[in-house]
């Protein structure tokens, strides 16, 4: 009788928490709603108005960590999945990080000649928060690839370097191409800029007294003096900006990274390259 009842008693329960779970919102949807609050309530508007957004992978894929090492200098690559031709290719692609007091990190330009829309960077994220890479096509379509990652603290994160010999070497470039170059492939390269991108939230651990804002603002790398690649970045980029990027060779040629900060401070580096061939340091 006893293990009747317990028997009994054993299936009610079973009953009951198979109809609560029925009943019950899926915990990944309700939170999906209470993590785009702040996309769908007024971030959404601010970049791109009522202008149709088509959210899929099949035009660009946005890779990040699930969890951040360092909140500070999280990794962030966006990987197109279509070639840049004359006749269709990606113009812009915005990387937005909802709940970073910056939320727009940057705006990234290709061309064409870049061949292919792939980049590679490095930035702050300050709390739990929906990522989302928006590719503006040459017609005007965009597209989202979104993701969710788990950091926090990021954007006031004391800088990882002592400040003042970071700011002795503000502006040192390093360009750079990788693996073979062929005419008229994709080639990668990578640009380096030595600077303490200083988001004006850290505090200095001595001192106790917040350092002024000072990041690079505006990157433009040409060919030649035909633009492959640019870029308008916020804040949201992690110190010692360094970004991946594709350009076409046709042949001897130069390939020249122009970039400036919120200071109007210029730095400039410009890189000889030969397809096929030998590259080398054509001038600070």
């Amino acid at each position: 009788m006893l293990n009747g009842l317990h028997s009994n008693a054993f299936a009610s329960l079973l009953a009951w928490s198979t109809l609560i779970l029925m009943l019950a919102p899926v915990a990944g949807e309700a939170t999906t709603v209470e993590e785009d609050m702040l996309w769908t309530g007024g971030l959404r508007d601010a970049y791109f108005g009522d202008r149709p957004i088509t959210e899929s992978d099949d035009l660009i894929v946005l890779d990040i960590p699930k969890r951040a090492e360092n909140a500070a200098i999280v990794p962030i690559s966006i990987t197109a999945q279509i070639p840049q031709t004359t006749d269709r290719y990606i113009k812009t692609i915005y990387l937005i990080i909802d709940k970073n007091p910056g939320a727009l990190a940057g705006k990234f330009h290709f061309t064409p000649k870049s061949g292919r829309a792939d980049l590679a960077f490095r930035v702050r994220v300050d709390a739990y928060t929906p990522v989302r890479a928006i590719a503006e096509m040459n017609d005007g379509e965009l597209y989202m690839s979104r993701r969710f990652i788990k950091a926090s603290g990021g954007c006031s994160a004391p800088a990882g370097s002592d400040l003042d010999a970071a700011m002795a070497r503000l502006g040192k470039i390093k360009l750079k191409t990788q693996g073979e170059m062929k005419p008229t492939e994709p080639t990668l390269a990578q640009l380096m800029i030595s600077h303490p991108n200083l988001n004006g939230l850290q505090m200095d651990q001595v001192t106790r007294l917040y350092a002024p804002a000072h990041f690079v603002r505006h990157i433009k790398v040409s060919l030649d003096g035909e633009e492959v690649f640019s870029a308008e970045t916020g804040f949201g980029i992690s110190e010692n900006p360094s970004f991946r990027f594709y350009f076409v060779p046709e042949g001897d040629g130069e390939l020249t990274a122009d970039v400036t900060d919120t200071k109007d401070l210029h730095f400039s580096q410009t890189l000889r390259v030969s397809a096929p061939g030998q590259q080398k340091l054509a001038q600070e």
